[in-house]
């Protein structure tokens, strides 16, 4: 059985940083038997080790899974590298606010990571995480397609729910995408949304509800709740990590188990729209090998605007930040 084979067996996954994503991420994988091995990395290492002690007394409910802590060394023979390491974003800040002290970690990290697992595939969390993914990308000298951010999926989910709750359905029915930055700039893509096959523009009409159609102030109220939930929810709780544990679960999965499966990830973008040389959110199909393909997706001309400002704004912090 060669090196791979035994990968589709025994996956292992490492984290590094044990703060609330990290251990919610953590939990995920617990929960979904995607990993038999789970290593947690973290500066404090009492912290990680104390969770992986918790961790481990679900094993008794669930299959087989073995979660340490450890160090970089111990890293060794990971499938999967995810980063959630990182100064956390904080009530009314912006993601780009966190951009140099980041980086600066990064710069630390990421030669440790590519020392010890080298072949894995890394999976970058910490914001703001198209510009930190793109650090990580030139930081380890690493294809592009094995160096993944987790981008606008939970963006994306959280549109899909949203549109699920105005048009009264179940949001495994929507199919739409937030794309761009995970961040300020991100972009509805309202052209392509589906509501059970269906286009959502031409869905309204036969909604049964109150009204026939979408007015596009309702849009817009859709999307600003999507854009501002993670700003609502740091205000009122401090934190946030449960949608993202979940989100990235559903990344490791597509990876993992080898799915190619269809995710608004963010990666090395070279010449979408004439976009070049920016990590930012576009359907991929994701497998073992990290990215297959980006999808090439028909956009509204509002759309392409708004997705060539959201890169324009990121390749102009990423020269600002000296990478």
């Amino acid at each position: 059985m060669d090196k791979m084979d035994i990968g589709r067996f025994k996956p292992k996954v490492s984290i590094i940083g044990c703060g609330n994503v990290g251990i919610r991420y953590a939990y995920a994988l617990v929960l979904n038997s995607l990993a038999r091995d789970i290593m947690l990395v973290d500066i404090d290492r009492a912290k990680a080790e104390g969770e992986s002690m918790d961790l481990s007394h679900a094993s008794a409910f669930l299959p087989a899974v073995d979660v340490q802590a450890g160090g970089y060394e111990d890293i060794s023979g990971s499938d999967l590298v995810v980063i959630t390491a990182g100064k956390s974003q904080t009530k009314g800040a912006d993601r780009l606010e966190l951009t140099q002290v980041n980086i600066d970690l990064f710069k630390k990290i990421i030669p440790q990571i590519m020392e010890y697992a080298p072949e894995a595939i890394f999976l970058v969390v910490t914001n703001p995480v198209d510009i930190l993914s793109y650090a990580t990308y030139k930081i380890s000298e690493k294809p592009a397609r094995q160096v993944i951010g987790s981008g606008t999926t939970l963006d994306t989910a959280r549109l899909k729910s949203e549109i699920a709750k105005h048009c009264k359905l179940n949001a495994k029915n929507i199919h739409a995408y937030i794309l761009g930055e995970h961040g300020d700039s991100e972009v509805a893509i309202w052209s392509s949304a589906m509501v059970g096959g269906i286009l959502f523009k031409d869905f309204c009409p036969l909604c049964k509800q109150a009204r026939s159609r979408c007015f596009d102030e309702d849009l817009k109220d859709i999307f600003e709740s999507v854009k501002d939930s993670a700003y609502e929810i740091i205000k009122r709780k401090g934190e946030t990590s449960y949608g993202v544990g979940v989100a990235l679960a559903a990344i490791t999965r597509a990876v993992l188990n080898n799915q190619n499966s269809i995710l608004p990830v963010s990666t090395l973008v070279d010449g979408v729209l004439g976009i070049k040389d920016v990590y930012l959110s576009l359907p991929a199909v994701l497998n073992r090998n990290g990215i297959r393909e980006v999808l090439d997706l028909r956009f509204s001309t509002s759309e392409q605007r708004s997705l060539k400002e959201s890169a324009s704004k990121l390749k102009n912090v990423i020269k600002g930040s000296g990478l």
